[in-house]
């Protein structure tokens, strides 16, 4: 690199720091291998932007194209001039371990009542590999201090020290590391800033610590007017950004009901948002039914607030579905484990309404179990606010039968399986843990169902024997062949549903074919494992359930069990499905999805009629989801279905797994009705998809009242698989419930076997 161009581009990085101490400069590295340091800025690009501070393009170019410069001397120039004016502090660490500070160049700039993150440049001479530490006698005290010994504490910061950044220093001669300084104050504040690498290592001389005033700018509080489609008021997501594209309030810190693992906050209307003066882009979402809008903002002592009018595309609720979303949780994987462990039902009400998903079923699993178990009641939370309800239910994840596949057990009674008060008496045997919650009239069915039953193709069915050995859909192949006792001694099915939405299409979708293909009447329920799988938002997954009368918790749950919905992304809608025969004597009868257990009688061989209202809705261009492979996040969205750079996307009638007839459909959100015509030979079931965004359930196409036996292949699919279960969970499952197991899977195997022998040829 030129002298020129290394000026040039220096220079542009202080445009991107207006209040940088261009008279201050840092020590140049002129031996710090290059290539470690090149991979450890991309880590530290990634940390930035997951912070809600992200370099600027320039910078980030930098560093992405300094591989690219002929020499290491041209790299170690580029990447220091890119990121020495974001630096609060200069560390040198000596040979002897000894820390000493050095003040950076960094606009010293704070926003009261909000986290800012700036870099630190460390020289590590000593390749010391333990934790950087940052500390101030200004810093803000725990609770319960005093107020004498709270007058000088107004400052709390951190060193950056986590994922996807390490925990410790590299040991290499030269890195950068975030550092975050939050304000409870406005106006000038000065604090003493000390690092250190662990006890002894401060300098002598008062030299590992620096004092530093800011400007911390006041806050100002913007109410927010904030309607839905009818002029009521709404809750939503906000995501505010400045001209750099930092994020506010800074995700740095955030406590509930604010997520740190979120560039939006939710806020209702009425409510405000507290933001230093400045020009800000607000982003509002609510859920994918509605049209987001943005609005540029200039926030200053006189801004009155902002309005937002919402407007929807499509309203599914408006005829009776109802969203939902069967697996959310308020603890564990991003949620907080302090203050509290996890969050609390309000924070995860407010998720809900400002996503427009009106069923959350919030479930407790291994992580936080025995504080979250407190808030089940057997009922919906006391948060719920017609037509969102929120209830606490359980998920069988860390504990239990969790290794044969997770379980999300919904509509529960009891959260406790028998012998115990928490999660170290539960069954290994998945069975017993649903004979245990459907003789109390739960509705059930294994999550993330692909996870374990990963295959190397894109064929739609396969017939590649999965090797069975996650936590997804796994146990099912065996459980699906159960029938349990139920309420008053009822049998019912074992397995209600599989899920749907939040893995690998392909993988889900397969073994859902295969078993309804041998006749298993198992549901499809849209689910989003917020926040482990997703944490983006609620309802990332959702199951639209049909409903003649009130919205309630337990009849959507039943709504889920009998059938009478359809699984989506939320950007396309695939409602009132309806199945018509028309016999040779002119009698019609016709099932609509979800009524009479779904299902159409033939007396012989014939033609059936579906007609299906459809709606989606994509953007005009591409937004490039649809271009990853189906192995990637995100797993079901309607980008996926796009026809090359049109605005069209596939709707397709399936009869026992294949597709028979193909609509193409324009996704600019205007509702129409399609209708299709299927030759139904034998029994079979039939659906309508667009697939990798949204599934009906079936409708059973009865002949002659035989059961459905659509396949000799996904027999023989279903009874390799269970073997193959076993042989992978085998060593999980307790010696004493081994005589369970042994009868649970013989009885699957012979189940199979006879359905083998029953089945159509392929």
């Amino acid at each position: 690199m030129s002298v020129l161009r290394s000026g040039l581009l220096a220079a542009s990085f202080f445009l991107f720091c207006p209040l940088a101490d261009a008279q201050i400069v840092l020590k140049h590295s002129a031996t710090v291998e290059t290539q470690p340091l090149i991979v450890q800025c991309q880590r530290l690009a990634d940390a930035m932007e997951f912070l809600g501070a992200p370099f600027s393009e320039q910078a980030r170019q930098a560093i992405e194209r300094a591989a690219e410069f002929g020499s290491p001397e041209e790299i170690r120039r580029s990447i220091q001039a890119a990121l020495d004016p974001l630096c609060l502090a200069e560390i040198e660490i000596n040979p002897e371990s000894r820390v000493k500070v050095n003040e950076g160049p960094a606009a010293r700039e704070l926003d009261q009542n909000g986290w800012r993150v700036f870099l630190v440049k460390v020289h590590n001479e000593a390749g010391v590999t333990a934790p950087l530490k940052v500390q101030s006698p200004q810093g803000l005290p725990v609770a319960g201090s005093t107020q004498s010994q709270v007058a000088d504490r107004w400052v709390d910061l951190q060193v950056f020290n986590q994922r996807p950044l390490s925990s410790t220093l590299d040991g290499t001669r030269l890195e950068y590391r975030p550092v975050m300084l939050y304000s409870r104050d406005a106006g000038k504040r000065t604090a003493v800033i000390a690092f250190d690498v662990g006890q002894g290592t401060q300098d002598l001389g008062f030299r590992n610590d620096i004092a530093l005033t800011f400007d911390c700018r006041t806050a100002i509080k913007v109410p927010l007017d904030i309607k839905d489609e009818n002029g009521q008021p709404a809750t939503a997501g906000l995501e505010i950004t400045d001209a750099l594209g930092r994020v506010y309030p800074s995700t740095a810190k955030r406590i509930a009901p604010d997520m740190h693992f979120h560039p939006q906050v939710y806020r209702g209307d009425g409510e405000s948002v507290s933001l230093p003066p400045g020009e800000y882009q607000f982003r509002i979402t609510r859920g994918p039914e509605y049209l987001p809008e943005t609005k540029t903002v200039r926030v200053d002592a006189g801004t009155p607030g902002v309005n937002f009018a919402l407007q929807r595309w499509v309203n599914p609720s408006k005829t009776g579905w109802w969203s939902g979303d069967h697996h959310i949780h308020a603890a564990g994987c991003a949620h907080y484990t302090d203050p509290t462990q996890g969050v609390h039902a309000p924070d995860m009400m407010r998720q809900c309404q400002g996503e427009d998903l009106k069923v959350g079923a919030n479930l407790t699993w291994g992580p936080c179990f025995d504080y979250q178990k407190q808030f089940f009641t057997g009922a919906i939370d006391q948060v719920s606010q017609y037509p969102y309800l929120l209830r606490y239910d359980i998920e069988v994840s860390g504990f239990g039968s969790h290794e044969s596949g997770h379980l999300c057990l919904l509509r529960l009674q009891d959260q406790m399986y028998p012998g115990g008060d928490s999660t170290q008496h539960w069954p290994t045997l998945g069975l017993n843990t649903l004979r245990w919650a459907q003789k109390q009239g739960a509705v059930c069915g294994p999550a993330h169902s692909g996870f374990g039953l990963e295959v190397n193709t894109d064929q739609l069915p396969n017939y590649i024997i999965p090797p069975y050995n996650g936590i997804g859909a796994n146990e099912y192949v065996v459980d699906v062949t159960h029938r349990v006792e139920g309420p008053g001694g009822t049998e019912v099915p074992a397995v209600d549903f599989i899920s749907l939405c939040d893995t690998p299409m392909i993988w889900e979708l397969n073994i859902w074919y295969h078993t309804l293909n041998c006749g298993f009447r198992t549901r499809g329920s849209g689910e989003t494992d917020f926040p482990c799988i997703y944490g983006e938002r609620v309802g990332m997954g959702r199951s639209y359930v049909k409903l003649d009368g009130e919205l309630t918790y337990d009849a959507w749950c039943e709504g889920i069990s009998r059938g009478a919905s359809y699984v989506s992304d939320g950007r396309s809608h695939l409602m009132d499905l309806t199945t018509t025969h028309i016999a040779d004597d002119g009698t019609t009868r016709t099932t609509r999805l979800g009524e009479g257990d779904s299902e159409l009688q033939l007396d012989q061989p014939g033609k059936v009629s579906l007609s299906c209202n459809v709606a989606a809705l994509l953007a005009e261009q591409p937004t490039g989801e649809g271009d990853r492979p189906y192995v990637h996040k995100p797993y079901w969205h309607l980008e996926r279905a796009r026809i090359g750079q049109s605005r069209e996307v596939p709707v397709e009638l399936i009869v026992n797994g294949f597709p028979v007839q193909r609509i193409q459909v324009v996704a600019d959100g205007t509702r129409q009705q399609l209708d299709f015509e299927a030759s139904i030979r034998h029994s079979s079931w039939v659906a309508v998809r667009i697939l990798g965004s949204s599934h009906t359930n079936p409708v059973f196409v009865l002949v002659d009242n035989q059961p459905i036996r659509a396949s000799r292949k996904s027999a023989q699919w279903c009874l390799d698989g269970v073997g193959q279960c076993l042989s992978q969970k085998r060593r999980f499952l307790h010696p004493a419930e081994m005589p369970d197991a042994e009868a649970a899977y013989n009885h699957a195997r012979e189940t199979y076997r006879q359905i083998l022998r029953e089945s159509v040829a392929d």
